[in-house]
């Protein structure tokens, strides 16, 4: 069990529909890393940016981009996660996939698919929520447009960590810094929401505004509009608990249960 976690989140602009030069990219970033990183988290649809043309780029779950991810994962011994398109049984999905040194890999379809780009017609949505045990942190990490719902993000399971990755338009970017927020405050809970920038192939354009908060939603660590890089963070659970523990907001949520 670790009290610390070292955390990044790297920014970018995705190379569309291109898994060979986003890959290479995101290698070279990562190999300029602290050694003391912790834990990656890459943007959704790292590989291809947010993408309807699956059956040019959909891979499957043990395919190139995976393989990566966990060669990287195993080579510098920190934990990588970001979403990709998959193919499996028949579907395609936008899975997350968490890599853990030891190359150990967990699994997360988005479940509130993006009805406005058409994902829903494209993607099968998942029904799973995950939670993630990684040097003694509970991690629950969740893709883009599931930010909108509060309930399916509720803290019921007493988790330390909140992963955000995403392909958010910068037309609705106040609702994507006043969301991740108001989900680290409600829910008393570190939260990285990391996105990516730049202008894919469907003329949407992205901003970034990639950050960290606490679990009091002030910001620890976050990139200007349109800025490549990185955002960063030592988190300490001690901190966290001993907050939980003062102000005592999640013994009083409400008690409810998700019909799939």
């Amino acid at each position: 069990m670790t009290d610390e976690l070292h955390i990044v989140g790297i920014q970018a602009d995705l190379f569309w529909e291109n898994p060979v030069e986003n890959l290479a990219y995101f290698e070279k970033k990562i190999n300029s890393l602290p050694e003391n990183t912790d834990l990656i988290v890459l943007p959704e649809m790292f590989t291809t940016g947010f993408t309807m043309n699956v059956e040019k780029v959909a891979e499957e779950i043990n395919g190139n981009a995976v393989s990566w991810m966990q060669k990287m994962a195993i080579k510098k011994q920190i934990a990588i996660t970001g979403s990709l398109i998959i193919h499996e049984n028949k579907n395609y999905y936008n899975k997350l996939v968490f890599v853990h040194p030891s190359g150990k890999i967990e699994t997360y379809i988005k479940r509130h698919s993006f009805t406005l780009a058409g994902e829903d017609k494209v993607y099968t949505s998942g029904t799973k929520k995950l939670i993630i045990t990684y040097k003694g942190w509970k991690i629950c990490p969740l893709i883009c447009y599931d930010l909108r719902f509060s309930v399916w993000i509720r803290n019921i399971e007493n988790y330390d960590l909140l992963i955000f990755m995403a392909n958010w338009p910068i037309k609705r970017i106040k609702a994507w810094d006043t969301l991740l927020k108001a989900r680290s405050i409600e829910n008393m809970s570190y939260t990285i929401g990391v996105n990516r920038i730049g202008i894919d192939a469907n003329n949407y354009n992205y901003s970034g505004n990639s950050l960290i908060v606490d679990y009091l939603g002030e910001e620890i660590s976050s990139l200007t509009k349109n800025e490549v890089g990185i955002i960063s963070a030592t988190i300490s659970k001690k901190t966290q608990n001993n907050s939980r523990e003062k102000l005592g907001f999640l013994n009083d949520m409400d008690s409810f249960s998700i019909h799939n």
